[in-house]
């Protein structure tokens, strides 16, 4: 089989559009090509997962390679999609089973050594992948963010051969786990990103200083 196709999902605003990541083996000379409205980011993927794979003991094949990310007329930026594309080459060449793909989703960016790295924009992810009843596999670092959607399966791993192994049936990845609160506080404003004028208000106001917010 020269043809695999990889679930995945772009950031746009606050949702996560799906986003298939379908890759083509075929005979020529060697080169890898990325279509679909791919900002540069993404086109530099084909460089780090030259590597990750080659890292990971794997074999990274030696043919044409074209990915396509569809819909076409969705833009796609960062490197959230490197895990996919990686795993889209070793099913399609196949080194990973094929069947495996089609009931997960997954998001990451590579490192030339294989690792798994945090990308933005996780927790709506988990969401619509919830709605789509599909499993998630997200970067170690994203675990905690992925775990805030109750209602998703996510699991977490810190390397691109973990997650080949949960594929291959070897070893399962660990859950997502949210981040365990101290002496019963909750989430704290310091991990709310931007927003400063409302982290500012609501501040003041805690303080019980509204009067100074009129």
């Amino acid at each position: 089989m020269n043809l695999a196709l990889v679930h995945s999902r772009a950031r746009s605003g606050v949702c996560a559009p799906a986003v298939r990541v379908e890759v083509h083996l075929s005979g020529g000379l060697p080169r890898m090509s990325i279509v679909g409205l791919p900002e540069a980011a993404v086109r530099e993927a084909k460089d780090r997962v030259r590597a990750a794979i080659s890292c990971s003991q794997f074999e990274f094949p030696a043919r044409v390679i074209t990915v396509n990310l569809a819909p076409a007329d969705l833009p796609k930026g960062g490197g959230r999609f490197d895990l996919p594309i990686a795993l889209g080459i070793l099913a399609a060449s196949g080194q990973i089973p094929l069947d495996a793909l089609a009931t997960c989703e997954f998001l990451g960016e590579l490192g030339l050594t294989g690792e798994l790295r945090a990308v933005d924009g996780v927790l709506p992810a988990a969401l619509a992948a919830a709605d789509a009843g599909r499993r998630l596999v997200v970067p170690a670092g994203n675990g905690a963010e992925a775990a805030l959607a109750s209602r998703v399966e996510a699991c977490t791993a810190r390397t691109l051969l973990e997650v080949c192994s949960m594929l291959t049936g070897r070893k399962p990845l660990p859950p997502a786990e949210a981040l365990p609160t101290v002496r019963g506080v909750g989430p704290d404003l310091a991990d709310v990103r931007g927003q400063l004028h409302a982290r500012r208000a609501l501040e003041i106001a805690a303080a019980g200083g509204h009067h100074l917010l009129i």
